[in-house]
């Protein structure tokens, strides 16, 4: 499948490919999607979609939007836009956008070429997905690029532990998922704040939970 017009120039095969197996896996995965993270979001997550979607304003972009569990959280003020690579994820969250007048677009496109303009944005969201893409860096420049001088970066993501153990043994999960799910693109020792501060936003929160693994993000972009 053909990706969406964007304003890079055109993705080397390898990256290409790289994607189509992403699109793939997460359309595989789209029917159970919701059914499998309930449980650990109770769990792990807690009010971290709540925490990031609350803080929205305005124009706001959600990236890899998913099966759109964020979609109810949004308040009134906000024109949201979601984008995902999975078509089958994609389906499953326009069913769910249904009578919410907040939700503009929901389109296919991924998150390292963003198909729009320039400081388009007031607000970027992204929950539980920036642990998958393959270019961290080239995500968080993207939706930088995007966000107009003084718009906001809200992020949840599970990260690179501060606890030891939990930090070893989600390296040897990584290892096997790898072999097992090569198609996720599932890594589980990053770190996005890294990426963030690198380029050039202020951080204006950043709290981690459950020894660390998981982290809630808010950054501006500079003026």
């Amino acid at each position: 499948m053909s990706q969406p017009h964007s304003q890079h120039s055109a993705q080397p095969d390898d990256s290409a490919a790289t994607l189509d197996a992403m699109r793939s896996h997460w359309d595989g995965q789209a029917a159970r999607y919701d059914r499998s993270m309930d449980r650990v979001e109770r769990a792990v997550i807690g009010d971290g979609r709540s925490w990031v979607c609350g803080q929205a304003r305005g124009r706001t972009l959600e990236v890899a939007v998913g099966t759109g569990r964020n979609l109810e959280l949004y308040g009134d003020d906000v024109e949201l836009t979601g984008v995902d690579l999975s078509p089958r994820m994609l389906d499953i969250a326009r069913r769910r956008a249904r009578g919410l007048e907040h939700v503009a677009e929901l389109r296919e496109a991924d998150a390292e070429h963003l198909p729009f303009a320039d400081a388009h944005f007031d607000t970027v969201v992204a929950t539980l997905s920036l642990c998958s893409v393959p270019d961290v860096a080239g995500a968080v420049a993207e939706m930088r690029r995007v966000l107009r001088p003084g718009g906001r970066l809200l992020l949840l993501d599970h990260v690179r532990p501060t606890f030891g153990p939990l930090r070893w043994a989600l390296r040897g999960l990584e290892r096997l998922t790898e072999r097992t799910q090569p198609g996720s693109g599932e890594r589980f020792l990053r770190r996005p704040l890294e990426q963030v501060r690198d380029q050039g936003f202020r951080i204006e929160v950043s709290e981690r939970s459950k020894a660390g693994a998981v982290e809630r993000l808010s950054a501006l972009k500079p003026g």
